[in-house]
């Protein structure tokens, strides 16, 4: 499958400069790849792989299944995540003649000395000439985008009193346990914390939150000031990003972690049950950058740099893209 977007007004690389993106679908490798793409000012065509058994067991070490929209002409730069990119990565470079800039995010989990860029995530601990580590991920978030949706959203939150929080929920996930007692216990502070300091809550529950932990949450807030998106009708969540005073967000998501302290606003993060040895030297280097804290069933406040992984990485690959047309110019 294959999308083009509209050209953006400024671009890092040179003009004309074809870009795609590749992932297996996933909404958080899309986000992070279209992310960066945008950030480097390029409007990129993207592509989706699925490769089937035994395709998909032998990634990322094995050869790309043959798929029609991976084909020639190669583009000038590929941005690629998630396991089942990797051959399809390592394809392109071979039969581009090593003219394709290739830019794996994630560990791609063969040698990064592959690849033209690779960035991983500090708490993957990936090391390489070519290897750039952030504490947080990339994503699509930029500061006109909050602000179209701070305004897009402000009539339905008008009536909530300040300061106004955002609680990003997510879930259940390989590691983390949204139990029913988890949101039971969560619901019981957001309604405090809204009894005791007049707040007004800005609920965004997620696929993985589940049916009843949902529910307590509703529940527990139905007479306070606060709001709990349904599922139905246009996503809040950058909209209530936009018009938070604070962000609570929970533990099980890197990404949401990090739109959160895009925001340069107060970050209180929900540990859930739970966790892995990454996970907790992920938070550990979140809370190291001062931008969150853990959530206690108290507020606080505090300032700090908004974090940009984004434009981080898109200035690590427009750097090293320049250098390697330079280097081909002179041999």
């Amino acid at each position: 499958m294959t999308e083009t977007g509209a050209p953006p007004s400024h671009s890092r690389l040179p003009a004309g400069t074809s870009c795609w993106v590749l992932t297996n679908g996933m909404a958080g490798f899309e986000s992070q790849v279209i992310g960066v793409a945008e950030a480097l000012g390029l409007a990129p065509e993207v592509k989706r792989v699925s490769p089937s058994p035994p395709f998909k067991w032998l990634a990322p070490w094995g050869p790309a299944q043959p798929n029609e929209t991976v084909a020639p002409p190669w583009p000038d730069l590929l941005i690629a995540s998630g396991r089942q990119s990797i051959p399809y990565a390592r394809m392109v470079r071979r039969k581009s003649g090593g003219r394709t800039f290739i830019a794996i995010l994630q560990d791609p989990r063969i040698d990064p000395a592959r690849f033209d860029f690779v960035w991983a995530p500090a708490h993957d601990r990936l090391e390489g000439p070519n290897v750039l580590s952030t504490a947080l991920s990339p994503h699509r978030l930029t500061r006109q985008r909050l602000a179209e949706e701070a305004a897009l959203f402000a009539p339905q939150v008008a009536h909530l009193p300040h300061p106004r929080i955002a609680v990003l929920i997510g879930g259940t996930n390989a590691v983390y346990r949204l139990t029913e007692d988890v949101a039971a216990r969560l619901a019981a502070d957001l309604a405090a914390i809204a009894e005791r300091h007049g707040t007004g809550l800005m609920v965004t529950p997620s696929r993985r939150t589940g049916e009843r932990q949902t529910r307590i949450l509703k529940e527990a807030l139905k007479e306070k000031p606060a709001i709990v998106w349904d599922g139905t009708g246009a996503n809040p969540y950058f909209g209530f990003l936009g018009l938070a005073d604070a962000v609570i967000v929970t533990c099980d998501s890197v990404n949401m972690a990090g739109e959160a302290a895009f925001t340069g606003k107060p970050v209180y993060v929900v540990e859930l049950e739970g966790g892995s040895p990454k996970f907790r030297r992920f938070l550990d280097a979140l809370y190291a950058t001062g931008a969150a804290r853990p959530f206690r069933g108290e507020l606080e406040s505090w300032v700090y740099e908004p974090l940009n992984a984004t434009e981080e990485i898109a200035d690590a690959i427009a750097a090293r893209f320049a250098a390697k047309r330079a280097q081909s110019k002179k041999g």
